[in-house]
């Protein structure tokens, strides 16, 4: 590192760090911190105690290892809960909600609509137009089911309210 003329060694390291964490924030992904880390700490060291370019250089190899290696243990271990699980997936987000039969269901497939656009779906047979419930996802294949209209719903017999005949 002596050739890069007057700048002492401890700066060009903290550069380094200062770039690499300022990329992490332009290009998320949490592995650049770990590595910007390394270096500030270089940095530090040589700062401190005056080390040789072989010896920075391995001390940053060896601290980005550390650091890289601890960060993906933790991380593991504490993994980092999202608000909405399910916003990378749209097919999950479709079961429960409703959608229209567009290609008759015959032979345990057909296609339905569901917002503006088709998707391929598996069920029982049924005609066009038909109102369907998502219930699951089958690769691209939505799996559905009928939804039955209230008119078509049998009351549930009602015990005879009054006195108790016998």
């Amino acid at each position: 590192m002596d050739d890069l003329g007057s700048l002492d060694p401890h700066w060009i390291w903290l550069s380094i760090g200062l770039a690499l964490a300022a990329l992490e924030m332009v290009v998320p992904g949490v592995y650049l911190i770990w590595l910007a880390l390394a270096a500030l700490i270089t940095g530090a060291l040589t700062f401190v105690l005056d080390l040789g370019v072989a010896v920075q250089v391995t001390n940053f190899i060896f601290l980005s290892l550390i650091a890289v290696v601890s960060a993906k243990r933790w991380l593991r271990d504490r993994p980092i809960t999202s608000i909405d699980p399910l916003m990378n997936d749209r097919q999950g987000r479709m079961i429960g909600q409703g959608a229209v039969v567009t290609v008759a269901i015959e032979g345990g497939t057909g296609r339905v609509r569901y917002g503006d656009s088709e998707w391929a779906a598996r069920g029982p047979d049924l005609a066009v137009g038909v109102r369907v419930r998502i219930t699951g996802a089958d690769g691209t294949r939505l799996v559905v089911e009928p939804v039955p209209l209230l008119d078509q719903v049998k009351p549930a017999e009602e015990p005879e309210i009054g006195p108790e005949r016998s």
